[in-house]
């Protein structure tokens, strides 16, 4: 599974550094640390601290954001897997975005919950990369 440190995770949510160590420090998301010594919050961890923290609404720190370029960074935070296609939920800050794609695509990206990965829309289509 993957890990995100401190900085990542607070581009994940769209905080600072200094916003998601506080609540590290209060415990409001688990953290271990590496062999060097460096927090870490497991992906699935993560995921789920985002979408409870998009729930609350107007949670200090958090703030609204555009996108460049129409592209949304953040974390998968649901997958659900068909014979052919898929649904793929992504929570970029404030935001949820959710996107169609065939089975294979997610297979082949290797997203699941707690990945990072970028949603890029254009019109009314949402395309997903793998960060």
């Amino acid at each position: 599974m993957q890990s995100y440190t401190i900085g990542q995770a607070a581009r994940l949510l769209g905080v600072s550094p200094d916003t998601a160590r506080r609540w590290a420090d209060a415990g409001r998301v688990a953290t271990h640390r590496d062999e060097s010594g460096r927090r870490l919050i497991e992906g699935r961890d993560l995921a789920a601290f985002s979408v409870e923290l998009a729930g609350t609404g107007g949670e200090e720190g958090v703030t609204s954001s555009t996108s460049v370029r129409n592209s949304f960074p953040g974390i998968v935070t649901a997958v659900k897997l068909g014979d052919v296609a898929a649904q793929v939920e992504i929570q970029a800050g404030p935001h949820r975005l959710v996107s169609l794609l065939t089975r294979e695509a997610v297979e082949e990206l290797g997203l699941e919950v707690g990945v990072e990965a970028t949603a890029r829309v254009k019109s009314t289509s949402v395309h997903i990369d793998r960060a």
